[in-house]
């Protein structure tokens, strides 16, 4: 994989030095489908990087040019100046690199670019699947924890126990064997709101727990909350995620009713423990139950929790107040609270739950 990171991004250097915009991001979508793709077939590495990389007709022919040159040992022509407008495609990928050229109308952000930072709630149909779709593609980072488990180390404490057993074997100390801790994936408990007023964003929450389980499926552990609490984790194993999404749909029996927050984590309290874990609740608090009880809870959650973060939908608008009854109550006991409107605003929690 380091190598396979090494050549695409190298190549990516050799598109911008010829006038390609093959930025960070769009290396970054490169990397995340050949993930998916068989690495050693030319078409599937051409074909992904032509998607990922171009933004415009102009990057077509010297897109062709540069994968010549990189993939197939010749020197690749490079232009003085570098295109920095990012336009739009108005052609259709049939047509001719000329007839798409003259089309091409400049815009101020890719599709991709301007689906990150709209609204779930707000999207057609179809802008909906697209996010979907790249949430799929998600990498669910997840910080280290120290593990209290040894392994053999260049350096590190002395491995007493070791360094005896070489001895008796050889009859002198040869060498002074050294250990360290080995270190675990720190776990994440989700806790997703499947109420009425989630209503539009759950499948999306859903879709991103989805993307955690797959990354480390050892290490999360989700729960669905809303009238009762459901554990789904098992049904987000499923590698599809529309396969995932189904049978969580049969395993949630209170899709679209009502909220009790605190006596679904009070029961989650008396059920598992979330010591040491990174305690995520995605919910736009609103609680019909008492908010003394999510209170109390809440600050049971936070004891044990290595951080509690809080993820809710309208955060992402910048006139939001925490004035409902649960957020309030919650809000005390808070290491984070976050947006979750948005594809962009899921990338930034993936990246804290990377560096938490």
């Amino acid at each position: 994989m380091r190598e396979l990171t090494a050549t695409m991004t190298g190549f990516a250097r050799t598109l911008r030095a010829a006038g390609v915009a093959a930025d960070h991001e769009r290396t970054r979508n490169l990397l995340l489908a050949l993930d998916h793709l068989d690495v050693t077939a030319p078409d599937e590495v051409y074909w992904a990087g032509r998607f990922t990389l171009c933004a415009t007709p102009d990057d077509l022919p010297r897109y062709d040019r540069c994968f010549a040159a990189y993939f197939g040992g010749r020197s690749a022509k490079t232009s003085r100046t570098s295109t920095t407008t990012v336009t739009r495609h108005t052609a259709a990928p049939e047509q001719d690199e000329q007839e798409g050229e003259a089309e091409a109308v400049p815009g101020t952000a890719s599709r991709t670019e301007i689906l990150r930072n709209r609204d779930v709630a707000r999207l057609t149909e179809a802008e909906r699947a697209e996010v979907h779709r790249l949430l799929s593609m998600l990498r669910g980072r997840r910080a280290q924890r120290r593990s209290r488990r040894f392994e053999a180390a260049h350096r590190g404490v002395l491995d007493q126990r070791r360094t005896i057993r070489d001895a008796l074997r050889k009859g002198e100390v040869a060498r002074l064997r050294r250990r360290r801790h080995t270190t675990r994936p720190r776990r994440v408990v989700l806790l997703v709101d499947v109420s009425g007023s989630m209503a539009p964003y759950a499948e999306t929450l859903l879709r991103f727990a989805h993307a955690l389980v797959r990354s480390e499926p050892r290490a999360t552990r989700v729960y669905s909350i809303g009238t009762r609490l459901t554990p789904i984790t098992a049904e987000l194993r499923h590698r599809d995620p529309g396969t995932a999404l189904n049978e969580v749909s049969k395993a949630v029996p209170d899709w679209s009713g009502g909220t009790r927050l605190g006596e679904e984590l009070r029961e989650y309290l008396s059920r598992a423990s979330a010591r040491g874990a990174i305690a995520v609740i995605a919910s736009d608090g609103w609680e019909r139950g008492d908010p003394e009880l999510l209170g109390t809870q809440m600050a049971r959650l936070a004891r044990q929790a290595y951080r509690v973060i809080w993820v809710n939908p309208h955060k992402g608008y910048a006139d939001y107040q925490p004035l409902t009854g649960g957020m309030r109550a919650a809000l005390p006991y808070l290491d984070d609270l976050v947006a979750g409107h948005s594809l962009a605003a899921f990338e930034e929690l993936s990246e804290r739950l990377a560096h938490a």
